[in-house]
């Protein structure tokens, strides 16, 4: 007998409680018979106007994210996904390897990260080697992101850090700045643009700058989630979201 929803995958899902945006872009994704169980990772919305503010919301985060996965875990999911992005680049890849490792071991299942799904992602487009980013961290933050593509083997051009003023506020970014951000690091030598963060709803916006500008725009939540899909052999092609997951 398998669950009668999710006959196909049952994803269990972790995210920061002050994100709204990762839950309804993943269930936009969802193939008919793959089901998200989504786990909070508790935390206060307290204001980030430095980066000893960011540094607070990563241990935030960290204090209460395996309690998280122990919760969604009750459910029996199939695998994890990480709703969440800043802790899966921090420390570099070296940083990455071993979060993997430790959420693998609390969990029992294999795990999709973002780290992992951008890596996954840049290489589905080919031979990529010089990257934009936007993130909506502030500097300590953007220097992890720098530190892990170039860990990578990738050349990170530019950064755009939005330097969100609360972990809750970063969904209120609108598409609108989304894509003047885009329009900013568009230099003719970045061969794809990446953004990370997964309270930023960038997924529709990637997908529509990728045609207009003949480049790879490759949104957090649509990497991790396409990712998540193929890591478990689901091939479903979906519109909406770019050529990551109508073509790859």
């Amino acid at each position: 007998m398998v669950d009668s929803l999710g006959y196909r995958r049952k994803f269990g899902v972790i995210a920061p409680s002050t994100n709204t945006s990762v839950q309804p872009e993943f269930d936009a994704m969802r193939p008919v018979g793959v089901t998200n169980h989504f786990s909070r990772i508790v935390i206060p919305d307290n204001p980030v106007h430095s980066d000893d503010d960011f540094n607070a919301l990563m241990n935030n985060i960290r204090e209460t994210m395996m309690q998280s996965i122990d919760a969604v875990m009750s459910c029996s999911p199939d695998y994890l996904v990480m709703g969440m992005s800043a802790e899966t680049f921090w420390d570099g890849l070296e940083g990455s390897v071993e979060l993997q490792k430790r959420v693998e071991e609390r969990a029992g299942v294999k795990v999709a990260m973002g780290s992992d799904a951008c890596q996954a992602a840049l290489k589905a487009f080919g031979d990529v080697k010089k990257i934009a980013v936007i993130t909506p961290y502030m500097p300590v933050g953007d220097a992890q992101v720098h530190r892990f593509f170039t860990d990578c083997g990738y050349e990170v051009a530019a950064i755009k850090g939005l330097k969100c003023n609360s972990p809750m506020l970063i969904a209120h970014e609108s598409e609108q700045t989304l894509r003047d951000a885009i329009i900013e690091l568009n230099d003719p030598s970045v061969e794809a643009i990446i953004q990370v963060g997964t309270n930023l709803a960038m997924a529709r916006v990637a997908g529509i700058a990728e045609f207009w500008l003949d480049k790879p725009v490759i949104a957090i939540n649509t990497a991790t989630y396409w990712w998540a899909l193929r890591q478990n052999g689901i091939d479903d092609k979906i519109q909406g979201f770019g050529s990551l997951l109508s073509r790859y």
